[in-house]
């Protein structure tokens, strides 16, 4: 499915860089960026700093250029607390702080080498259900390989160069923050949110008592990054370290290949290393003297390069998060939301929005909405009404320039099957038995037809809802409220009784259910709602709630009359 041009963000930054590449270096293949440290859980924000390229490489191959999307994995940052709520470890893993993150040891338990490798392999797995194709760079190899030999040796010589770039910016800080005052408590965990898994890591700009040095030496007795540089000699390149383990030592950086450049110098050395065309930045990146903004001066003045066009991109929110952050004691990643939805839904959560705006990805009663709206979207795109934006969204969600993601074959509802599993407690038979009643006209012959969806729906349910929130039918029937049941009561009961046969498929008991308030009322079926019809239906869908689950309110009515079934039907509503 072709995306019609200019039809939505994507494309018109895909313009954007293809146009800037052919002026930077005609014919050679695009390149998009990301990167992410897997210092603890990647989390659906940093799934962002990913997808935002992703969609625009994507498009950028839809149009028949060659286009490779790096994704640096910045494991070679230094590990720098202890996160929270991570199954494991404890505080003993307070004795790495500082050491690169491929040194240190993995959650217990883990079957992965390192603690970096723990945490990129879900993400790994989670880009891979969600059709994303890229270039993986492990900064610790391209570090410990001397890849970057002569860039470190560059920054070195031009030390002074840099530091009075970063002098400006510091100063411009320090008389904005004399302005604007301490930030505010949300913004400022936003910013340390936003700084988890972008590589930002909080890291000091190399300044020192003996000057300003942009290398930082992993210590080789404690390996830790808790080193201060005193002397470097450029002729030799000899430079002499002391660390607060106590160890001291004097290494050629020519041969060494146990540190790395500060961030704000790292950055842009890796801008001009790969030709980065396009990268975006989070909002931590986006004030004076960010790493972003800094990075802009340094890459062309000190390593021949460009800045990349880089969007900034706002933050993802998560409804339903504090529920999930009691029992897992972090923010969701995005495994946690696969389990619950299918790829093409998260995509366009993203693909959907601009990069500047924020959105949220629901864990609670709103992902029901979300895939009716996802559904109906489905609808239009397939009888060519949607608009070109939105069209343009769903076909970024739906696949890829290398072709469509899977999907499930037979697309039922995710309330209708919420409901059901949330019914029958995930029995198979019984709930294949109501599947096969939804639509006679189009019935489900198996199970594995609604899958992912029935799957992701039932997982939604069994971790998702509290256990006071789950339905659960009457055992038997409710006789003191069935014996005092009142004449028009009694009367709408056998009039939904009696049409049950007639009407036993989802659309048939949807149209009786609210039909029986209508003959009750004296009022034709088609009748439009009136105020009057309106309390009569509420009055007789919290009956039916009352006899069949025991509380005011419950699944939408026609399901779980379809998934409690006929005979016990009758059981719990005949007085």
């Amino acid at each position: 499915m072709a995306v019609s041009p200019e039809a939505d963000w994507v494309s018109r930054f895909a313009d954007e860089v293809i146009a800037e590449a052919e002026r930077r270096a005609p014919g050679k293949p695009i390149v998009c960026a990301s990167g992410l440290s897997p210092s603890g859980p990647i989390h659906l924000g940093n799934l962002r700093e990913v997808m935002t390229p992703h969609l625009v490489a994507d498009e950028i191959r839809r149009r028949g250029y060659e286009c490779v999307h790096v994704l640096s994995w910045d494991d070679y940052d230094r590990f720098r607390k202890v996160p929270a709520g991570v199954p494991g470890i404890d505080q003993s893993w307070a004795e790495h702080i500082g050491k690169p993150l491929t040194s240190v040891p993995a959650p217990a338990g883990s079957t992965y080498a390192n603690w970096a490798e723990h945490f990129k392999a879900p993400m790994i797995e989670s880009l891979a259900q969600l059709g994303v194709e890229y270039h993986p760079i492990s900064q610790t190899e391209q570090y410990t390989s001397g890849k970057y030999r002569e860039q470190i040796l560059l920054a070195m010589r031009e030390r002074a160069r840099i530091d009075a770039v970063l002098d400006r910016y510091r100063t411009k800080n320090r008389a904005a923050g004399a302005q604007q005052g301490k930030l505010d408590e949300e913004e400022a965990a936003a910013a340390a949110e936003a700084a988890e898994g972008s590589g930002a890591a909080g890291e000091d700009d190399g300044n020192t008592a003996a000057g300003y040095f942009p290398y930082k030496p992993y210590c080789s007795v404690c390996d830790r990054d808790l080193t201060t540089v005193v002397a470097y000699d450029d002729e030799t390149t000899e430079l002499a370290y002391t660390c607060v383990c106590g160890h001291t030592e004097q290494i050629r950086l020519s041969e060494h290949n146990r540190g790395k450049l500060v961030w704000k110098v790292d950055w842009p050395m890796r801008w001009a290393y790969e030709g980065v065309v396009f990268e975006p930045s989070g909002v931590d990146h986006s004030s004076p003297g960010s790493s972003f903004q800094v990075g802009g001066q340094l890459v062309g003045e000190i390593f021949g390069g460009e800045q990349p066009i880089g969007p900034m991109y706002a933050f993802v929110g998560i409804s339903g998060m504090a529920k999930m952050s009691s029992s897992r004691g972090g923010v969701p990643t995005p495994a946690d939301a696969l389990d619950i939805m299918e790829p093409p839904l998260l995509r366009w959560l993203y693909a959907r929005r601009r990069p500047n705006q924020s959105f949220k990805i629901a864990f609670d009663q709103e992902i029901q909405r979300l895939y009716d709206e996802w559904d109906t979207l489905g609808r239009k795109v397939g009888d060519d009404t949607a608009t070109p934006a939105d069209a343009a969204a769903y076909t970024r969600a739906v696949g890829t320039a290398a072709g469509l993601l899977p999907v499930t074959p037979h697309p039922l509802p995710y309330r209708t099957l919420a409901s059901i599993v949330d019914v029958t407690t995930g029995d198979e038979a019984q709930t294949l038995r109501i599947l096969r009643d939804l639509d006679p006209a189009d019935p489900v012959a198996s199970l594995a037809e609604t899958r992912p969806r029935l799957d992701k729906a039932q997982r939604w349910i069994t971790t998702h809802v509290p256990a006071d929130q789950r339905t659960r039918v009457l055992a038997a029937p409710d006789a003191e409220r069935l014996a005092a049941l009142g004449e028009t009561e009694r009367e709408s009961l056998r009039l939904l009784l009696a049409g049950l046969d007639e009407h036993w498929s989802l659309e048939g008991l949807t149209t009786l259910v609210y039909g029986v308030p209508k003959v009750m009322l004296g009022l034709p079926p088609d009748v439009k709602p009136t105020p009057e019809l309106k309390v009569a239906q509420r009055e007789f869908f919290a009956l039916l709630y009352h006899l069949l689950v025991g509380r005011d309110t419950g699944p939408r009515l026609p399901t779980l009359l379809l998934a409690v079934g006929p005979e016990r039907v009758r059981s719990l509503l005949t007085p």
